[in-house]
C-alpha cells in the first residue's frame, strides 16, 4: 500500500466535499465539517502548512469511514 500524500487542508476540503461533506463552521484555524449521514470532521487549516500523514489517516479511517484506495481515487 502506498504511503498517503501530504497535502494542504483546502486541498481535502476540496475531495470532502466531493463526497458530501459541507463546512458548518470555523473556529480559529479549525475547519468543522458534516455530512448528511452524520459523519462530522474537524480539519486545521495553517496557510502555508501540510497535514500530516498520522492526522490525514485518524480522518480517513476513523471520521469520514473510507478506505484509503477510495480516498486515492477521489484525490
Amino acid at each position: 500500500m502506498s504511503r498517503l500524500p501530504q497535502i494542504a487542508a483546502v486541498e481535502l476540503i476540496k475531495i470532502l466535499s466531493k463526497i458530501g461533506f459541507k463546512i458548518i463552521r470555523q473556529e480559529g484555524s479549525h475547519i468543522f465539517l458534516r455530512h448528511s449521514d452524520g459523519r462530522t470532521t474537524v480539519i486545521p487549516n495553517h496557510p502555508g502548512r501540510k497535514l500530516d500523514r498520522g492526522l490525514l489517516n485518524k480522518i480517513i479511517k476513523k471520521d469520514i469511514r473510507i478506505s484509503r484506495e477510495e480516498f486515492f481515487k477521489l484525490s
